[in-house]
Formats: structure tokens, C-alpha cells, sequence
């Protein structure tokens, strides 16, 4: 594998669980086995390597796995939402459940004009866009119940809690947060069909 590769899985797995500041630039030279210069060589400084670790991990998380679980479940608007917070219900059972990487950084880095503060809020609006997709142009109703996920962000944030994650659902309130997704998926459905009928899902 390449040295640029072995540096970038280290610092992956070392960022994913123990966050950016825990994590030094010799932890991640032993864990990678290359020599410090060739890290420096590929990376010019730590925050570089950050930059780099947030954009696989949009790749790998984001895209590769939460956009893809979610489009495999559902394909209608509403269904989507519901999917989302089925997908995350699991995340959070998982037992190597490791928080959002993107509101740890938020967290660690608390300065706003910082490079890895803004890279981090700017993954943070791709999701957002990914789950608000289909607002446009729908009722009031449903922008302000859409609205959830943006408000559990500033909340985690707040709180200093990175379990909090993309769609403010701190972990093992997801049921909480479906039933917030339901009014939104009811209000998405077309008229004819979004009296009475209520939501598909459980």
C-alpha cells in the first residue's frame, strides 16, 4: 500500500475514535510505520491530514454508507426521513458506535475561523442538504419539522456532547426525533393521500 494510504488509514481510525487533539503526529507515524518526513512529505502539517481525514470520511460515512442505506429503503421523500432515523437507530446500538466526527472537530476546534472548524461545518450543511432534501416549495409545516435536525446540531453543540451528531439526535433519542420525522413525512405526502392515511412505518 502506499505510504500516502498507510498515513491516511492510520489517521482515520486514530481521528474516528479518540478525536483530532488525543491523536499526535508520532502515534499516527507507529500506527502507520513510515518515518515522520515521509508524513510531512505527503502532508504538510496535522491540519492537513485532518483535512484530508474529514474528506474520506464524507466519502465513507456520509456517501458511502448513510446516503446509500438510506436510498436502498426508500425512495419517497417522506419514507426517506423515516429511513434516515432508522439508519442512525442503528448506528447508535452499534458497539463501536464512535460519534460524529464531523461535531467532534466542531467541538475540539471552538474557533469559528479556523480552516478545520469551517471545513467541518461545511460537511455538516452537505448532510443537512441531504436530509432536507424535497423542502422546497412544501408547506411551512414541514420546513419548520425539517427544522429539527439543524436545531439538535446547535443543541450538541451547545451541550458539548459530539454524540449528539448529524441530525441532532442525541444517542437513544431516536424514537423522540421519529416522531418528529413522522410530521414531516405526513405533510410530505400529496393531498389526496395525506389525510387520515398517517405514516406508513411503525
Amino acid at each position: 500500500m502506499p505510504a500516502r494510504e498507510r498515513i491516511l488509514d492510520a489517521a482515520y481510525d486514530l481521528f474516528s475514535r479518540r478525536g483530532i487533539r488525543a491523536v499526535g503526529i508520532d502515534t499516527i507515524v507507529e500506527q502507520s510505520g513510515v518515518a515522520r518526513m515521509t508524513l510531512y512529505r505527503h502532508f504538510a502539517s496535522k491540519d492537513a491530514l485532518v483535512l484530508a481525514f474529514l474528506e474520506r470520511r464524507e466519502q465513507r460515512w456520509t456517501k458511502d454508507w448513510l446516503q446509500r442505506a438510506v436510498e436502498q429503503r426508500a425512495s419517497d421523500p417522506g419514507e426517506r426521513l423515516l429511513a434516515i432515523f432508522d439508519v442512525f437507530d442503528e448506528w447508535f446500538r452499534q458497539t463501536d458506535f464512535e460519534g460524529c466526527a464531523f461535531i467532534n472537530v466542531l467541538l475540539e476546534i471552538g474557533d469559528p475561523t479556523h480552516v478545520l472548524h469551517h471545513a467541518s461545518a461545511e460537511y455538516l450543511a452537505r448532510i443537512r442538504t441531504f436530509v432536507a432534501r424535497g423542502r422546497r416549495g412544501r408547506s411551512r409545516r414541514v420546513r419548520a419539522a425539517v427544522a429539527h435536525f439543524d436545531e439538535g446540531v446547535d443543541r450538541g453543540r451547545g451541550r458539548g456532547r459530539p454524540g449528539g451528531c448529524e441530525t441532532g439526535t442525541a444517542h437513544g433519542s431516536t424514537p423522540a426525533a421519529r416522531r418528529d420525522a413522522r410530521s414531516v413525512a405526513d405533510a410530505l405526502k400529496p393531498p389526496a393521500f395525506g389525510r387520515g392515511g398517517g405514516c406508513m412505518r411503525r
